[in-house]
């Protein structure tokens, strides 16, 4: 039994009809058009939606496979959302901020989210590290077999630490004045895991997408064998589509 309206993301009208896809719980998404604004949705299945990778990615396909067809101007609304009723949606999201949103739709039209993160393998890192930094290594190696002071032990682990935090900020740095000249608005992220050592999403207009893959690719062979980049050229803007809280 449906438990309620599982909402996706909402476009301006005319907007997307019809779509030929399924959602959530292989759900028909269907559309509604209210005071100008057209929301997709499905029945909900459940009375709360758990962030599994399978929901998460249900959820953005929809957004995607909209965008896909031509309506490249959406707001993506937050995983999880479900309504009891089209009255809600009225009065506690289109009046209040009908103004807020029409002006998050000026800001998205013909633009995108691309997003990057860098990985890299820290043990290879400090490979790379000793067999570069001369004074790293004369000092690891004039150490080397000797019995250590708890001192010397934290003034050598301080020393590296040091080392691969400036060795990490230079790629960071090197990425930021690459790409954030090509970006309209840029959201750093949190880092997802230990090997991953810088998140971000950038909103970029439309057509620029070309360059900001070559700037990406060129990124790449200067760091080759140093880093791992996973770039996302096409998904839902959902890094640019806050509505104030207040």
């Amino acid at each position: 039994m449906a438990s309620g309206l599982y909402l996706y993301g909402i476009f301006p009208a005319p907007g997307p009809h019809n779509l030929q896809i399924t959602g959530l719980d292989q759900q028909r998404v269907c559309d509604r058009e209210i005071d100008g604004f057209v929301f997709l949705y499905s029945e909900a299945q459940q009375e709360r939606y758990s962030a599994s990778r399978k929901n998460l990615l249900g959820h953005e396909q929809v957004l995607e496979y909209a965008m896909q067809q031509g309506f490249r101007t959406l707001l993506p609304l937050q995983f999880g959302l479900i309504i009891e009723n089209w009255k809600i949606v009225k009065q506690q999201l289109i009046t209040p901020k009908r103004q807020e949103l029409y002006q998050l739709f000026t800001k998205l039209t013909g633009r995108r989210e691309v997003s990057i993160k860098l990985f890299w393998d820290f043990k290879q890192e400090l490979n790379f590290l000793m067999q570069e930094d001369q004074a790293v290594r004369i000092e690891r190696d004039r150490l080397e077999g000797k019995n250590l002071s708890i001192e010397e032990i934290i003034r050598i682990g301080q020393s590296i630490e040091r080392a691969m935090e400036q060795r990490k900020q230079e790629i960071i740095t090197t990425v930021q004045h690459t790409l954030n000249p090509l970006a309209i608005e840029l959201a750093e992220n949190r880092l997802l895991t230990d090997a991953m050592i810088y998140n971000a999403a950038y909103l970029i207009p439309w057509d620029a997408e070309t360059r900001f893959s070559e700037q990406v690719e060129t990124i790449d062979r200067q760091f080759e064998h140093r880093l791992l980049i996973r770039y996302n050229n096409f998904t839902a803007p959902f890094n640019f589509a806050h509505l104030d809280q207040n």
